[in-house]
């Protein structure tokens, strides 16, 4: 057990007894901020591959995985781009596809918060009621200044719309923020933590802004770092993880790129030494999720 956060990959092995990996799975979906019907381009930040960098299908994942772990069980992450955004019956059968594979015990699905009718979200209620579920939301920020410079294409309210529907359906949820977008400070930063921990979200997912080919901030911010350096974004982390709620599962505390794809951080790439820095500094401070809480 991680003595310092509540992590997702301890929440799954106490699920499922055993660890459980995540498979990121590329569903063929496309993104209504990339079609036109809300906008084209997509946010400002996401790559060509919307996001999803590293997903392929079932199969080929488990192929790159189970060598390094031969006796994991397996989550279907629906990751890139907006895997709500088909027709329904659509959407049940990528879903139930892979359910049905043998060794997939559940599912998660990234999505948008306007991307959630009523048809979808009874659907997800079904899912839910016979499979272990978790349904993930780019909210980002909750600043209007920023979702409109990221060209996020919908309001706070929709966001909280979005929570209240899938809360009452007893369906967890999961929110993506992004740390280190242009134009905010410290404080904006923890304010969108401090609210995502107030709506009821079930995890929290803490993303290092990376500035990739193929995205339009490659364009317009090709030099913009957003973080000093590794250090500084460590530091940070921590401060965030200190007033984190000590229920609410982490799941996520840095991005990584591929680095054929990534301009800046340099540094970004090097998961594994930001993850041993923020348990190095927590460590150093004596502290852990939750230990400053006063939401």
């Amino acid at each position: 057990m991680n003595p310092y956060i509540n992590s997702i990959s301890d929440y799954l092995k106490n699920t499922f007894g055993q660890k459980t990996i995540k498979l990121s799975i590329d569903g063929g979906f496309t993104c209504p901020n990339r079609d036109g019907t809300k906008g084209t381009g997509g946010c400002i930040f996401c790559s060509a591959d919307g996001s999803g960098d590293f997903a392929s299908t079932i199969e080929d994942q488990i192929h790159l995985l189970s060598e390094k772990w031969p006796d994991a069980k397996y989550l279907a992450y629906f990751q890139n781009h907006t895997n709500t955004y088909a027709p329904v019956e659509e959407l049940r059968t990528k879903y139930q596809a892979a359910l049905r594979h043998p060794l997939i015990s559940g599912i998660a699905i990234a999505t948008r918060p306007d991307c959630l009718g009523n048809d979808v979200l009874d659907l997800l209620a079904e899912i839910n009621r016979d499979h272990f579920l978790w349904v993930e939301l780019g909210l980002q920020s909750i600043h209007k200044k920023t979702a409109d410079f990221i060209n996020r294409g919908y309001d706070l309210e929709v966001f909280d719309q979005a929570v209240k529907s899938l809360t009452d359906r007893g369906i967890r949820i999961v929110v993506h923020l992004i740390l280190g977008l242009p134009g905010e400070s410290r404080q904006d930063m923890i304010d969108s933590v401090k609210y995502v921990c107030q709506s009821g979200a079930w995890g929290i997912k803490l993303h290092l802004l990376n500035v990739v080919k193929g995205s339009r901030m490659e364009i317009d911010y090709s030099d913009y770092n957003s973080f000093d350096s590794l250090e500084s974004y460590v530091n940070f982390v921590c401060d965030l993880i200190e007033i984190i709620p000590p229920e609410i599962v982490i799941h996520r505390m840095t991005g990584d790129a591929p680095r054929k794809i990534l301009i800046t951080p340099w540094w970004s790439y090097k998961k594994r030494t930001i993850l041993n820095g923020i348990y190095a500094e927590l460590r150093r401070r004596g502290s852990f999720q939750g230990c400053k809480t006063t939401i």
